[in-house]
């Protein structure tokens, strides 16, 4: 890139391109200063917009934070401040800033890339958002039963599970949902919202479906009723944690269709065996310590159930397998199909490189190219308002 085309692109918008960069390469000021041999005020300076960079000083820059010089080049979607709410354990925020910092560059440019493929397409994502719910002076677990009520209605889902909650977030309400895998297995859940890139989840990869589920659901309370307040939740700081818990709670497994779920069990016994419940958690998609404890709100099962099933060291996943529960359905690859479906159009009708859909999809040239061929088949009307009717179980481990 020449230095008269550095001259023409925003100091401001290079700068914070290139700290983004940086945090995600999981390197201080201090290390890239040592880089290009300034002092760490004047990469503060360049990564503020206050001094332009030398042409040298991001060839070297970009090579160290494993991009192309090309990457700042482009126009891309403007890296706006990106204040994420994100929930998980207090002692661990001081200790793992780094790490977090890092997860959270890396979000930001996951929900920037969407954005710039929705730009190349002229495919914009299609919000089926509500109003915020107002919740004041309710109490809590009834305002979550009702927020959960009437959103199942508004996306017509009735009262029974919800074995493909990822796809109903993206498609049916319009989320930009990243499963990542946060270097904390401590932390569940980052959320993000604001007009542009509208609403946005990065859900913790590492976790087991069950808990995946849990925080799809527990992100998107946190979006029905706090969606323009960014907070960092910690588990000890729990009163405002109540609503989301709630509304995960009844989302998840409402109250009728469970009541009449758990009722049937009992019409051939006096009451259900530690099998009927892993059975019971399989159906709804939840972890057996959620339903049990869902059982005792409900006054189905005796307060304290969980703890002494725990404490006795009952095996959950021993159950499950001795009692043959198929696997919960996972939805947990990285990016949404849409987001893959989008680049591999963008580079099939010549708009990208291939260098740079292996970077939209976050894999090399020979993994895009298998990406490509497994999704060309079905990329015929990606830019229109539905979805194609395609063949989930065929493409989800794409």
């Amino acid at each position: 890139m020449a230095a008269d085309v550095l001259e023409k692109i925003d100091p401001r918008e290079i700068g914070q391109n290139l700290r983004i960069a940086r945090e995600q390469r999981g390197l201080r000021q201090a290390d890239a200063a040592r880089i290009i041999d300034v002092a760490r005020t004047t990469l503060t300076a360049i990564e503020q917009g206050k001094r332009r960079v030398k042409i040298d000083e991001l060839t070297k820059l970009a090579h160290a934070y494993g991009r192309s010089v090309g990457d700042f080049a482009r126009p891309r979607p403007p890296a706006r401040e990106f204040r994420v709410q994100f929930r998980g354990p207090s002692q661990s925020i001081q200790a793992k800033q780094g790490q977090i910092l890092q997860s959270k560059s890396e979000f930001q440019e996951l929900c920037r890339d969407y954005l710039e493929l929705e730009g190349i397409a002229g495919a914009p994502l299609i919000r089926r958002y509500p109003p915020v719910y107002m919740i004041n002076g309710i109490a809590v677990d009834r305002a979550a039963e009702g927020v959960a009520t009437q959103e199942r209605n508004r996306l017509g889902l009735g009262d029974g599970p919800l074995p493909i909650l990822r796809v109903i977030l993206e498609q049916d309400v319009g989320f930009r949902i990243f499963y990542m895998p946060f270097a904390d297995s401590g932390f569940s859940e980052m959320y993000y919202y604001d007009e542009e890139l509208g609403a946005c989840l990065a859900i913790n990869q590492n976790h087991p479906e069950e808990r995946r589920r849990w925080s799809l659901a527990h992100g998107y309370a946190h979006f029905l009723v706090h969606r323009f307040q960014p907070v960092v939740y910690f588990e000890e700081a729990y009163q405002r944690e109540q609503f989301a818990d709630y509304f995960a709670n009844y989302f998840l497994m409402p109250t009728s269709g469970l009541t009449r779920r758990f009722n049937n069990l009992l019409q051939s016994k006096d009451k259900p065996t530690i099998g009927d419940l892993c059975v019971l958690a399989n159906y709804y998609g939840v972890s057996l310590s959620a339903l049990v404890r869902r059982l005792e709100d409900l006054n189905f099962a005796p307060k304290g159930t969980w703890e002494r099933l725990r404490d006795r060291g009952f095996r959950v996943r021993q159950a499950q397998a001795e009692l043959g529960l198929p696997p919960i359905p996972e939805q947990g690859h990285l990016l949404p199909l849409r987001y893959q479906y989008l680049a591999v159009e963008a580079f099939e009708e010549g708009k990208i490189s291939e260098g740079m859909l292996a970077k939209f999809l976050r894999v090399d040239r020979l993994e895009a190219r298998r990406v490509t061929y497994s999704l060309s088949k079905h990329t015929s009307d990606v830019t229109q308002a539905e979805m194609l009717d395609f063949d989930l179980e065929e493409l989800i481990e794409v």
